[in-house]
């Protein structure tokens, strides 16, 4: 069935987003506040910043016009990074009723709040259903309609199905899930890691350091999403270590891209200019840190990154410092699956 569906943000996963349920004979329009950039991907029909190289089709509407993009929108997905959900949601409160569906592909925590996405979106819409769409998947790739796993995760199970139905291709498999925290906690926090993990590879370090920090990253996670009422078991799944995994290994990932400039001696700011676009990591750590504290949660891995990052710290000491702690049993302190 034909549905009508405002994404709201223009870059590389909204676009994306758009193209696949194009694709599926949905009718898409892409909200972006920036005129320039709508003007250009109207012209070319390329997204030539965020995707080049992929063809848009006609159909797909490209606006800097709010109130043309939710028109009679059924559903609403929120594709803008994720420190900017909570203007975009200001901007499209007087426009959206509460019927709408609501789904956040964004991943992050709002900085100084420490709120999830969904309980940000629950301040201005807390009656509209909502869906966290997450999972292990590069713009570029689904693009190209490589194979790809989603999760739609939604406290009501009927209304993740209705997303998995939306979404799901022979190309794009989606999952269902109702533990809405921990998908958005894992989400989240492998950003933080994947720094951390291209922090490693500019060091010059090999295989094993990626596997120890990718490993004891997860268990970092998944602490401090158990101690936020997360269940644990989602972080062995798509949205803890599938994400995880594809956002360390890969140079797609922007935020490993920018943990190998810092490895390699450049200055945080220089290495977010030069990727050139959001690096979700960067905002994040500060979250994470401060959510450590407020749960009491040992997370050594996040708090040298956040002292690198923010306190001007020295790399190798920071290493150091992971490599000389106290002497522990592995299974003290990793996740338990119940």
């Amino acid at each position: 069935m034909k549905t009508k569906i405002a994404i709201m943000g223009a870059g590389s996963w909204g676009t994306a987003i758009a193209i696949t349920l194009n694709g599926k004979g949905h009718e898409v329009v892409v909200w972006d506040r920036l005129s320039e950039h709508v003007d250009n991907i109207n012209k070319t029909r390329e997204n030539a910043f965020s995707l080049p190289g992929i063809k848009i089709d006609e159909k797909i509407i490209f606006t800097d016009d709010m109130e043309q993009c939710l028109g009679l929108a059924e559903i609403v997905i929120l594709a803008v990074a994720s420190q900017g959900v909570r203007s975009t949601l200001e901007k499209i409160k007087p426009e959206l009723m509460e019927n709408k569906i609501i789904v956040n592909v964004s991943k992050g925590i709002e900085i100084g709040t420490l709120k999830r996405m969904s309980d940000v979106v629950k301040e201005f819409f807390p009656d509209n259903p909502f869906v966290a769409l997450s999972g292990p998947s590069h713009a570029e790739e689904v693009s190209r309609e490589m194979p790809t796993t989603l999760v739609a995760a939604s406290e009501e199970l009927e209304l993740a199905e209705m997303i998995q139905d939306l979404f799901i291709t022979d190309r794009l498999r989606v999952y269902t899930n109702t533990d809405v925290c921990g998908v958005e906690i894992g989400a989240s926090l492998k950003n933080v890691i994947a720094l951390g993990a291209g922090i490693s590879d500019g060091l010059g370090y090999g295989d094993n350091a990626k596997a120890a920090l990718m490993t004891r990253g997860i268990v970092e996670i998944a602490r401090l999403g158990e101690a936020m009422k997360a269940d644990v078991n989602t972080f062995t799944g798509l949205t803890g270590i599938g994400d995880l995994i594809v956002t360390c290994t890969s140079m797609h990932s922007r935020n490993r891209r920018c943990g190998i400039l810092i490895g390699e001696g450049m200055k945080m700011e220089d290495a977010v200019e030069k990727i050139g676009m959001v690096v979700e990591g960067i905002y994040t750590i500060k979250s994470a840190f401060e959510l450590a504290k407020k749960y009491s949660v040992d997370m050594p891995i996040v708090d040298e990154l956040y002292r690198v990052l923010y306190e001007n710290h020295d790399v190798e000491k920071s290493v150091n410092n992971l490599m000389t702690r106290s002497k522990r049993h592995e299974m003290e302190t990793t996740m338990k699956i119940k």
